[in-house]
């Protein structure tokens, strides 16, 4: 369903970037989703910026910091799952063999957060919602649509998360190859595969949805970004994957049918 008031536990709720020029991304994405911005204080003082679309949030910008600037670290979409307690998820994930990069912290009327890396080197965050719940709109054109985990050893993956988030998993042929799906009870909530390429680190893949695939593809790089694969079909409908005009990599997918 598009409009959401609240999400499982395990399920992906909220998806940001972070990037060095907060400004050039906020004008990249809105020429490119016809997304609004509001500027909000953060409690460490920097702004963090919320995208809406259609008068429902779909997702966060933020600064880099200077401290991941100075260690090489560039531009990247997040993906951050939704948990009934932050504190013992953050718990969990160590338990796992996974770090925390943030330890949990309240984030005053909107919830409690941390962020962390698995066991295989993907950042996620946790997210234990109070006054904001993660995304209003999903599954619709300019909107989050799907969460992948890049991760080159999957068995090992569905091991994790079935242990940090109580995610289960099943496969689904495609064909030549099976894709991992990821679930929270019926519910599909994302999936896992290797990396297309060695030297692609392990990572959550953030997919947003978009009404013409190639078209948004085009217009991206008119807009400055890159386009890194595609487009192409897929059976869930066209795909490509794309760079922003400061590197942060995502991709768009043009569903053949939208859920109601």
């Amino acid at each position: 369903m598009p409009h959401r008031t609240s999400y499982a536990h395990g399920t992906p709720s909220w998806v940001d970037i972070t990037t060095v020029d907060p400004d050039a991304a906020k004008q990249f994405y809105s020429d490119l989703f016809g997304w609004t911005w509001d500027d909000q204080a953060a409690p460490d003082g920097s702004i963090y910026s919320m995208a809406s679309k259609d008068g429902q949030l779909v997702a966060g910008l933020g600064k880099t910091s200077q401290e991941m600037a100075d260690a090489g670290v560039p531009p990247m979409w997040n993906t951050y799952f939704s948990v009934d307690d932050c504190d013992d998820a953050a718990k969990k994930v160590a338990e796992a063999g996974g770090s925390l990069m943030v330890e949990p912290f309240d984030i005053p009327d909107a919830g409690r957060m941390a962020f962390f890396v698995d066991d295989q080197g993907a950042g996620a965050g946790l997210w234990q919602a109070d006054g904001h719940i993660g995304c209003g709109l999903v599954n619709a054109p300019g909107a989050y649509t799907w969460a992948e985990l890049n991760a080159k050893d999957t068995e090992a993956a569905k091991a994790f998360y079935g242990a940090t988030l109580g995610l289960g998993n099943a496969e689904m042929d495609m064909g030549e190859s099976t894709y991992t799906m990821f679930n929270v009870g019926a519910e599909t909530v994302g999936g896992t595969l290797k990396p297309p390429m060695d030297q692609i680190p392990n990572h959550w893949h953030v997919y947003l949805g978009v009404e013409d695939a190639k078209a948004t593809a085009e217009k991206a790089t008119e807009l400055g970004g890159k386009v890194v694969m595609g487009p192409m079909d897929t059976p869930q409908g066209p795909m490509a994957t794309v760079k922003d005009a400061q590197g942060a990599t995502f991709s768009v997918i043009q569903l053949n049918q939208w859920p109601s």
